[in-house]
C-alpha cells in the first residue's frame, strides 16, 4: 500500500485545540482565575474619625526630612531617598488639587498589629509609616475615596488591574523604631501604553518535533503554513499487485485477532484468547502514546488449512445476446467499394463467431455458453443436452429461474461444442421485447458453478419486461426502486460467487445503463458503448481481462483518533467490498481526525500512528487468504510538510474514484464538491512545489473531471444539475462507472464521450 501524504496530516486547529486543553499555554498565576467573578455588593466603607488628610509636602521638606534621619542616632542605615521625577510638578499640582477637594475621607482597614489607639490621628495618605514617638507605631492611612466602579466588571476587563496603594510596601530600615518626622512618597507614574497586561510565555513543542528535522519547514517555504484544503490523507491500495505476488511465506493455523475491532494481533499479548491490550481498541490520550502490539509487518494467513484446492477447470464465458426486434434495425458499412446494409442483430452475431474461432484456436478447453432473450429466454444446449427455452410467468419467479439454471448442465470444452455452438449462432432470429432481466439472473446462476466466470451481456434497447423492467417513466418511482434493488442484489449475488458482468450497449440506443451497469459496478466487469463495427474488439477486450481473486473484501483499521472517510463502516474502521480482482485492479481510502467533538482526541504532532491493511480474498483454485500489512506514520500539523511530500497522482485517483461513485448514485452537487475539495489541494501543492511534470499531470486530471462540472445533456438526463436525485445518460453512465474504476494508468486517458 501507497499513502499520498509522507504523513498523517491533521489540521493545526484540532492540535491546538488539544493542546489548550492539556495546559500547553500556561496562564500567569498573578492573574485572577478564568471563571472568578468579581462580588455584586462592595465591601463595608473603614471608619470616618481618620484626620483630615495633609497636602503633600515639598520637595525641599522632604529633603530636611531626610537629613534629620541621618543625623538621628536611632537610626542605624541611612533612608534611601525617594526618587525625584523629572515631571515632579505634575504630581505636587494633583497633590494640591486633591488636598481642596471638597471629596469626603476614609480611613484604611489595619490588621490587628497595625491599629493604633481610639483617640491617636492617622497621617494623611501621602506620608508612609510616621511616629511620633517610641511607643506609637503607625495606625492607619487615610486616602481619598475616588469614583465607585462598576462591581459587575469581570477579570477580563482590559482596565482592570490590580495596584498596591502607594506606600503600603514600604518597611523601615533594619533597626529603626522612630521616625522624627513624616516622609512623603511621590505617587506612582502611570502605566506605560506600551506594557501588556498579561505576560507572554514560551510555548516548548514537544520532544520529538524539535529533534526531527523532517517536521520542520525550510526557510524558503515558511510562507505557505495556513491550514490544507481538501484532504491529503489518501492511501492507495494496488489490488492486483498485492494479490499476484508469490509469496513463499505462508501462515498457516489459527490467527489471532481482537474480538471488537477484529484487529490482527500478537499472540504473545494474548492468553486463552482474551484481548489483554489491542492497540486499534483503547482510546488514544495525547499526553500517553498506547503501545503498538509487535504484530508482523507484512503476514499472509492461510484460513482454512483443511480446504483441499479446487479440481482445475477453466471458467465459463457466457454470451447473453439481445435478440428482441430493435434489433433488426439496419446500419451501413462499407465493404470493399461497396455500401451495404446490415442489422444490429447481424453486427453482433458476427462478432460472436470470430472470438469464438479465437478461443477454438489458442483455448481449446475453455468452456463457452451461449443464451438468448427477446419474449423469451432460450439457454442454448449442446450436442447431449437441447435447447430450453422460458416465457411468460416462467419469467417473472426468481427461484423459479434459479431452479431452472440449476438444472441446466455446463457447456462442455469449446474443442468440443465449436460446431455446435456455430449452428446455434447463424441460425438466431430477432423479434419481440426485451427480457433483459430473466437473462442475466440465469446466466449469472449458471456461471456461478465455477468462480471465475464471465457473463458478457450485449444489448440495444431497455429491459421491457415485469423483472428488471427499465423502460418506465422516471415519475413511476415504485416500479423504478424495484428494478433497481433488483440489479443491485443480482449483482451482490454475482459478486460473491466470484462471476464477473460486463454490459456492452450499442451506440445511438438507450439502455438505462446507469441503472443496467450496476451488474458490472459490483462485479468489477465493464460498462461499454460501441459501434456496429467494434463489437468485437470491445468483445476480445472483456475476455482477455482475467480475474486473479474473487469475494475479496479490503478493511482498513486506524487507532481510535482517526476516521475513515465515505466507507461502509464509520469509525476508525472502514471496509470495502471489492469482489473480483484483476491484474489492474486499485482502491483508494481516504481518513483523518474526526472534526466534530467526541471524546477521542485528535493526535499530536510529533507522535506515531500505526495502520493496519487487512486483505481477504479467495484465489482461483479455492483457497480462502487473508494478507495483513501494519505500517507506522509519523503525525504532522505542518503544511509545508504535507505538501512537500504530497503524490498528486495518488490524490487525483482518489479524487475521481470518489467524485464519479457519488455521480453514479445520481448526487451530482456532493461530487462537485469532493472534487473542488481536492482540486484546491493539488494547486496549491503545484504552487509549493513548483513541479513542471506535475503541472502537465494536473491538466491532464482536469480534461478528465471536467464532465464533473458540466451542464451537458449527454451527462444527465435533466437540463441542469437542480438537486442530488439526477439520473444519468447512457453515455454519462459509461464515463462515470469508468473513472470509478480506474487506476494510475487508465486515468492519464482522456474520455470522450
Amino acid at each position: 500500500m501507497e499513502f499520498a501524504c509522507g504523513f498523517v496530516y491533521v489540521p493545526p486547529s484540532l492540535t491546538q485545540k488539544d493542546g489548550q486543553r492539556h495546559n500547553v499555554i500556561k496562564r500567569s498565576a498573578l492573574l485572577p482565575p478564568i471563571n472568578w467573578i468579581r462580588p455584586s455588593s462592595p465591601p463595608p466603607p473603614p471608619p470616618r474619625n481618620s484626620a483630615e488628610a495633609k497636602p503633600p509636602k515639598s520637595p525641599q521638606s522632604r529633603r530636611t526630612v531626610i537629613e534629620q534621619l541621618e543625623k538621628s542616632k536611632e537610626v542605624k542605615k541611612a533612608v534611601k531617598p525617594a526618587p525625584f521625577y523629572a515631571n515632579a510638578e505634575f504630581h505636587n499640582k494633583a497633590g494640591a488639587a486633591s488636598s481642596r477637594s471638597t471629596t469626603p475621607q476614609k480611613t484604611a482597614l489595619l490588621p490587628p498589629h497595625m491599629r493604633s489607639s481610639a483617640n491617636s490621628q492617622s497621617p494623611p495618605y501621602s506620608q508612609p509609616l510616621v511616629s511620633s514617638n517610641a511607643n506609637s507605631h503607625l495606625s492607619s492611612f487615610t486616602y481619598d475615596l475616588p469614583n465607585e466602579p462598576d462591581l459587575d466588571l469581570r477579570s477580563s476587563d482590559p482596565n482592570y488591574s490590580y495596584a498596591t496603594p502607594e506606600g503600603a510596601g514600604l518597611k523601615l530600615p533594619a533597626g529603626t523604631s522612630k521616625v522624627s518626622a513624616p516622609v512623603s512618597v511621590p505617587p506612582l507614574p502611570p502605566r506605560p501604553s506600551f506594557m501588556k497586561l498579561i505576560p507572554e510565555y514560551l510555548v516548548l513543542l514537544p520532544q520529538k518535533s524539535l529533534t526531527d528535522t523532517s517536521l520542520v519547514p525550510s526557510p524558503t517555504k515558511s510562507a505557505d503554513q495556513g491550514p490544507l484544503p481538501g484532504n491529503p490523507n489518501v492511501l492507495l491500495v494496488s489490488l492486483g499487485k498485492l494479490l499476484s505476488e508469490e509469496r513463499a511465506q505462508t501462515t498457516q493455523g489459527e490467527l489471532t485477532s481482537c474480538s471488537k475491532c477484529r484487529s490482527v494481533l500478537d499472540p504473545a499479548r494474548c492468553y486463552d484468547n482474551v484481548v489483554n491490550e489491542c492497540y486499534f481498541c483503547q482510546p488514544w490520550e495525547p499526553t500517553s502514546t498506547p503501545s503498538m502490539p509487535q504484530c508482523h509487518q507484512d503476514v499472509l494467513f492461510l484460513l482454512c488449512p483443511d480446504e483441499k484446492p479446487r479440481r482445475a477447470a477453466d471458467a465459463l464465458l457466457l454470451f447473453c445476446i439481445d435478440v428482441s426486434g430493435s434489433m433488426s434495425i439496419t446500419s451501413e458499412v462499407s465493404v470493399g467499394e461497396l455500401v451495404v446494409h446490415k442489422t444490429r442483430l447481424q453486427f453482433v452475431l458476427e462478432a460472436v463467431l470470430q472470438c469464438v474461432q479465437r478461443l477454438s484456436e489458442q483455448q481449446p478447453d475453455i468452456r463457452v455458453g451461449l443464451i438468448t432473450f427477446n419474449s423469451q429466454v432460450t439457454m442454448h444446449g449442446n450436442e447431449n443436452f437441447t435447447s430450453h427455452s422460458l416465457s411468460g410467468a416462467e419469467l417473472t419467479d426468481c427461484n423459479f429461474l434459479k431452479k431452472t439454471a440449476a438444472g441446466f448442465p455446463t457447456p462442455p470444452p469449446l474443442s468440443q461444442n465449436k460446431d455446435y455452438l456455430r449452428k446455434q449462432v447463424l441460425g438466431l432470429r430477432d423479434g419481440g421485447t426485451t427480457a433483459l432481466g430473466p437473462a442475466a439472473l440465469l446466466a449469472i446462476a449458471i456461471a456461478s458453478r465455477q468462480p471465475g466466470s464471465t457473463v458478457i451481456i450485449c444489448t440495444d434497447g431497455k429491459a421491457n419486461t415485469d423483472l428488471g423492467n427499465l423502460e418506465v417513466e422516471d415519475n413511476d418511482t415504485h416500479t423504478l426502486l424495484s428494478s433497481t434493488i433488483f440489479y443491485k442484489d443480482l449483482g451482490d449475488d454475482a459478486a460473491n460467487q466470484g462471476v464477473t458482468v460486463s454490459v456492452l450497449s450499442i451506440e445511438g440506443t438507450d439502455s438505462r445503463l446507469d441503472e443496467l451497469g450496476r451488474l458490472a459496478d459490483r462485479t468489477g466487469g465493464k460498462v461499454v458503448i460501441a459501434s456496429p463495427k467494434r463489437l468485437h474488439a470491445e468483445f476480445e477486450e472483456i475476455i482477455e481481462n482475467r480475474m486473479i481473486a474473487t469475494q475479496c473484501t479490503v478493511t482498513l483499521l486506524l487507532p481510535r483518533s482517526l476516521r475513515t472517510r465515505g466507507e461502509k463502516e464509520a469509525g476508525h474502521k472502514g471496509t470495502r467490498e471489492v469482489g473480483n480482482v484483476d491484474p489492474d485492479t486499485e482502491i483508494t481510502f481516504q481518513f483523518g481526525a474526526s472534526e466534530q467533538n467526541t471524546d477521542v482526541s485528535a493526535p499530536a504532532a510529533g507522535s506515531r500512528v500505526f495502520i493496519q491493511l487487512q486483505i481477504r480474498y479467495r484465489q482461483r483454485k479455492g483457497q480462502t487468504m487473508l494478507r495483513v500489512i501494519t505500517t507506522g506514520r509519523d503525525v504532522t500539523d505542518d503544511s509545508s510538510a504535507a505538501l512537500s511530500s504530497l503524490s498528486l497522482a495518488i490524490v487525483q485517483l482518489n479524487s475521481s474514484q470518489a467524485s464519479a461513485a457519488l455521480a453514479v448514485r445520481g448526487r451530482f452537487l456532493d461530487a462537485r464538491r469532493e472534487g473542488e475539495l481536492q482540486k484546491k489541494l493539488i494547486e496549491r501543492a503545484i504552487e509549493h512545489n513548483h513541479s513542471a511534470e506535475d503541472q502537465q499531470t494536473y491538466q491532464e486530471w482536469i480534461k478528465t473531471m471536467a464532465p464533473i462540472y458540466s451542464h451537458k445533456h449527454t451527462i444527465i438526463r435533466g437540463k441542469s444539475v437542480v438537486s442530488d436525485s439526477e439520473s444519468l445518460t447512457d453515455a454519462g453512465a459509461v464515463l462515470f462507472y469508468t473513472m470509478k474504476h480506474s487506476n494510475r494508468m487508465t486515468l492519464k486517458n482522456k474520455h470522450k464521450l
